[in-house]
This record gives C-alpha cells, structure tokens and sequence, in this order.
C-alpha cells in the first residue's frame, strides 16, 4: 500500500477564509465565460453580415442610379451606341466609338454626371479606314475678257498641260488659274472626260465647261447658227461613246430682213417654205397654226430679230389658216406686205369668201394682195421664159430661153460668172425686146436663188418664178423664199421646191470616229502594211494601202487614233523598241503626205512586248511584224502605264502640204 503524505500547513484564520472565497470563485462563474467565449464570434460574424448586407444594398442603388443618371444623360445627347454598366462604384462605358473625338465627347459627358475617377473606359474605336480620294472637277470659263480655271486635279502633268494651253488661247487677255492638285488615283472615267472637256475648251472661244468624273456640261455661244451647228457636230463626233456629256450651244438671233414667212399647200402636202418669228410664243402659235392647216410634225421656225409689228403672229397664223381653207393655195409674208395666191383648183367664190375673211383678220398695218392663178390654154402660144440648169456634180450652169436685150445678156453672164465660177456658165440665149417689164430683175432674182443649191433649175416667166432643187442646206429654201419674196416685191408669185440632202451636208455628213476606225480596219483586214528587213522604209508594195488608208480618213476631222509599231522577237529589245518606233512614225508621215488629218494622231513603238503569235515559227515572227490603228478611248488611254514606251511627237498640229522628214534608218 502507497501512503502519501500530506505537509500539513498551519495557515491563520483569515488568510483560510480568503483562500476559500478564492477557491470557491472559479467554481461558481465557469459555465458564463464559456458561454461568452462561444457567444462572442457569433455576435461577430452576424454584426459582420449584417454590415455587408447594408453595404450591398447600398451597393444596389448606387449602382442603379448611376448606371440610370449616365444613360439618361448619354440618350439626352443622342448617343446611343454606347452602353453603361455599374460595377460597385465603377461606372464602366462599352461600345464602339465612331472615332476618338466621339469617344473624348463621350467620357467627358460621363464625368458630369459621375466622378472621373469612377469611370472606366472599355470603349472600342471603330477602325480606321483609308482615306477615300477626293472628287476631282474642274470649272473653266472662257470668254473675251480671258480665260478663268478652278478646281481639283490629280498629281501629274494635266495641271502644267491646262495652264500652256490657256495661255495660247488666252494670249494678251488675262488668264486666271486656281487649280489645286491631291495626290490620288483619278477615278476611271475622269481622262476621258478631260480630254473631252479640254477639245471643247480649244474648240469655243466663249463658253462654260464644268469637268466631273463621269460626265461634262458645256454651255457656250456660237457667233451664228452655222458655227452653232459646226460646233455641235465636232463635239459630237469627239464625245466618247461612254461619257455623259450635256451640251448646249446657242448663237445670237439672225437679223432678219425682210422677216419672210411663206406657206404652202399643194399636191406635195402643206408645209413652211421660210417661217420667222420674234419670240418663242409667237413661234409656238405660228407652228400651231401649220398643225391645224395639215403641216406634218418636224417643222421649225427661225427666230430672229427684224419683226415689223408685235400683231405679227396674229396675222401670219390667219394668212396659214387661209390657206388650209383653199384646196391649194401659197401665202407669202414679206414685212408687213402680205402676198395669197389660190390654185388652179380652187373656184372663184370660195377665194373671194376666203380673201376677205383673210383681210378682216389682218390687222391694219398689213396690206394684201389677192389672185388666183389660171389654167393656162392649151391652144395659145406658150409664155416667155428663161431657165437655167444647175448641175450637181460639176457645179456647172447653162443658161437658155430669152433676155432682154445685148446689155441684159452681159450684165446675166457677168452675174452668173460671179455666182457659180468663171468657166462653169455656158450661155444660150436669145434676145426678145418685147418681154414684160421686171424682166431683167426676175432673172437675176432667179439665180440668186439658183445659187443656194448644189444642183437645180431656174424657170422665169412673166406670172411665175419656179426654183427647183437639192441642198444640203437646211436653212437654204427660207433663204431662197426672203431673197424672192424681196427681190420680185407683193404680189408676184413663186415657187419653190426644195429638198434637204443629208450627203450633201457637209456637216451632216462627215463619219463618227467609229466610222472612221471601222474603215481603216476594213483596209487593214485584207492589206499589211510591209517594210523592208530591218528598215524603216515602207514596202513599195504598200503605196497602194496607205492609198487605202487616206481614202478611208478622208472627211475625219478631229479623230483620235494610235499608230503601233510592233516587231519580232529577233534582235534586242532596244533595237526592236526603236525600230518599231520608227515604222510607226513612217507610217504617220506618210498619211500625212496624203493630206490626212492627223492632228490627232500619235505613233508609238511597242517594239517585241504584245506578240499575238510565236515567235518560234517564221509564220509567227510574220504576224507579230505589224502595224495597228486604234482608235483612242479611255480603255485604250488607260492601257499604258509609266513603264511603256513615250508616244511620238511628230503628229503635227494642223494639216501642212510639206510633211516632216522621215526618221532616220535604225
């Protein structure tokens, strides 16, 4: 058995009693601290999570107001591409801005409305694209006091290539420049629409061009209607087939004297001989009344300056509607002097009913002459008459029938002589003493007429002067119908049958630049153009192809073509660079020599570098030894490029009988 032994300790009665208390005191509040050691983390950890979710609550609505104040200030601004989310305090903007300045506008907004260090920008920026090429135009004025440019033009030559050309045309009148140049490609249609803008420049001396890409107007004056029609053809033949263009011309009205009107119904239809009048309106009313009396559509009437009174549409449209009352019939207007004449048709009465219809219709400042032409009789002898013949295609005149007497006959010949040609008038006639008075006056009247025409007769007698004809003059059967109506005075009655001739037109007529190209292709399909091995010098053989080839240019003014010279692969290609060069240029010349018009020709030498078969086999090196004509178009212009060979410069700038001397053998 273990015993232990206890010290026994004598300790007084007061400190026991206190040894007790404390003794007894851990005893007594030992289950509180426990509970308050377990209590206190709780207590803790839901103060914590109360206070977080006082926190995200508070979190929530500012977020929320944010997130609202900034939109609505954003959608206020009309920005709406951009979107607003509300990160806690953060205010972060998304989106793609159209550009930087959008974006800098966009934060500065925000930042109004929250604190900038509250914002975060997540914005994208829309990628920068190439800068397009600004649109290229041109405005050139171009009158008597000079000559005035502005506008935007590709870098290159064409700026330097303006400014010589406006100073030629502008000589000592001044000349005013403000073309700026960017460095852009030009779009595809803009060459061509310069070129065609700057022949129309060269071409009216007063006018308004405006050059765009794809398109060019022209406003000009012409100094008569026939430069007017002039220069509308040549604008016409130089346009490009795919170039929009809108041309207008005008020429200053003609003086008119006397201001004639004639109209005319017989077995051919109704229709205007000579129609005038001082304004659009009274042009309108006049043409009008030729629609109600059977004129067919198409008809024109000249306006110009040299009226004798304002009534004068009035009583013209009464004199045309005379006539469509008569079964045939002719009303002349010369000034004020009016001239009705009925048809063999026509009775008696209705042409009396009608002559005074018409005289109540006229106002008072015109005055009428009235008759009615007679059937001749068979039986009686047939009337004096002189005629005279114009041939068509020699110009020649031969005059017959009767004249007055040795002195009518001189001062006939002597007229006609200076009105076709010394030695084209052929003269048979005979002297009469007895034929009426006017007579000698109505012959030269006659031929006067006879001169407006490329071929026709003249027949005079004493009621009646007849012209007959073709022209290819649209404006020459008025002019023969006031030089009549003048010379022969009122109430003398004339004829004229005229007719227009496009062929003979010598404006009409002239062939399109792609007939032009059509025709020398047609001569080159079945002929070559040869030269000697290794020469320059055209192949005797071929004198008669570019015999061909001039025939097939004449009439083609203004026409833009290329000569290519092209070789075999044989020899170097410098060689071959320069002799095919000089074969074109030999070429040019030779057209030249033949009076061609090749102002706007050019001669370029591709050398060995467009084969169109192998040079392997001789039949191939053949083919590739060649000559081509192309008409120059804004493909064909577009075509080379820096790198190609320089066309030559030896087209000269207007047709000369003494041509450049040939380039020198390579």
């Amino acid at each position: 058995m273990h015993v232990q032994c206890v010290k026994a300790e004598l300790i007084p009665p007061q400190a026991q009693s206190e040894r007790r208390i404390m003794t007894n005191k851990p005893r007594l509040y030992l289950p509180s601290l426990r509970i308050a050691a377990v209590m206190a983390p709780l207590v803790f950890v839901a103060a914590s999570m109360l206070f977080l979710g006082v926190a995200y609550g508070l979190t929530l609505v500012i977020e929320r107001v944010s997130a609202s104040a900034v939109t609505s200030k954003l959608l206020g601004e009309g920005i709406t591409w951009a979107e607003v989310e509300a990160d806690g305090l953060q205010v972060r903007l998304l989106g793609t801005a159209p550009n930087e300045a959008a974006r800098f506008r966009l934060t500065n907004l925000v930042s109004t409305v929250v604190d900038s260090s509250r914002i975060r920008d997540e914005l994208d920026l829309t990628p920068i694209k190439a800068v397009e090429a600004p649109r290229f135009s041109l405005e050139i004025l171009r009158n008597d006091d000079g000559i005035q440019m502005i506008g935007l033009l590709p870098t290159g030559e064409a700026e330097a290539r303006l400014v010589e050309k406006a100073s030629d045309l502008a000589s000592d009148a001044p000349f005013s420049e403000m073309i700026e140049t960017a460095n852009y490609p030009a779009s595809k249609g803009w060459d061509s629409a310069l070129e065609f803008g700057l022949r129309a420049f060269e071409m009216l001396p007063r006018s308004k061009i405006s050059i765009a890409e794809n398109s060019v107007a022209i406003t000009a004056i012409a100094a008569s209607p026939g430069e007017k029609r002039s220069f509308e053809a040549d604008l016409a033949r130089a346009k490009p087939s795919d170039l929009a263009a809108r041309i207008e011309i005008s020429a200053p009205r003609p003086v008119l004297t006397p201001f004639t009107l004639r109209f005319v119904k017989d077995t051919g239809g109704a229709r205007f001989d000579a129609c005038a009048a001082d304004t659009e309106a009274a042009r309108t009313a006049i043409l009008a009344a030729g629609t109600a009396a059977g004129v067919a559509e198409g008809a024109d009437c000249t306006i110009g300056l040299g009226v004798p009174t304002p009534s004068w549409p009035v009583a013209t449209a009464a004199g045309i509607a005379a006539v469509g009352a008569l079964a045939s019939g002719t009303v002349t207007f010369k000034d004020a002097d009016v001239t009705l004449q009925g048809g063999v048709d026509v009775a008696q009465a209705d042409f009396d009913r009608i002559v005074g219809d018409l005289e109540a219709a006229l106002p008072e400042v015109f005055s009428l002459s009235a008759s009615l032409e007679r059937a001749l009789d068979a039986s009686a002898e047939g009337p004096a008459e002189f005629t005279a013949k114009l041939a068509q295609d020699t110009g020649r005149v031969e005059l017959r029938g009767r004249l007055l007497d040795d002195m009518q006959r001189a001062v006939t010949d002597s007229f006609a002589k200076a009105e076709f040609g010394v030695g084209k008038v052929y003269q048979a006639t005979v002297l009469d003493a007895g034929l009426p008075a006017g007579w000698p006056l109505r012959v030269l009247a006659g031929l006067q007429s006879l001169g407006e025409l490329k071929g026709g007769t003249l027949t005079v007698r004493a009621d009646l002067v007849t012209v007959m004809g073709v022209t290819g003059d649209t404006e020459a059967k008025a002019r023969i119908s006031q030089i009549l109506s003048e010379k022969l005075g009122q109430g003398q009655a004339f004829r004229v049958d005229v007719s227009y001739d496009k062929a003979l037109d010598p404006i009409a007529s002239l062939p399109t630049q792609q007939e032009c190209a059509a025709r020398v292709a047609a001569v080159l399909k079945d002929n070559k153009i040869a030269f000697a091995p290794a020469s320059t010098e055209i192949d005797g053989n071929a004198a008669k192809i570019m015999g061909l080839l001039a025939t097939a240019l004449d009439k083609c003014t203004n026409l833009r073509m290329e000569i290519a010279g092209h070789t075999d692969n044989d020899g170097s290609d410098s060689s071959n660079l320069s002799l095919s060069q000089a074969r074109a240029d030999a070429v040019l010349i030779a057209l030249q020599g033949r009076q061609v018009d090749v102002a706007g020709f050019t001669a370029k030498g591709y050398g060995e570098t467009v084969p169109i078969a192998d040079n392997g086999t001789d039949a191939g090196r053949e083919k590739n030894r060649r000559i081509e004509f192309t008409l120059v178009t804004e493909a064909s212009a577009k075509a080379g490029d820096a790198a190609a060979p320089t066309a030559s410069t030896l087209a000269p700038k207007e047709i000369t009988l003494r041509p450049k001397p040939r380039p020198e053998r390579q």
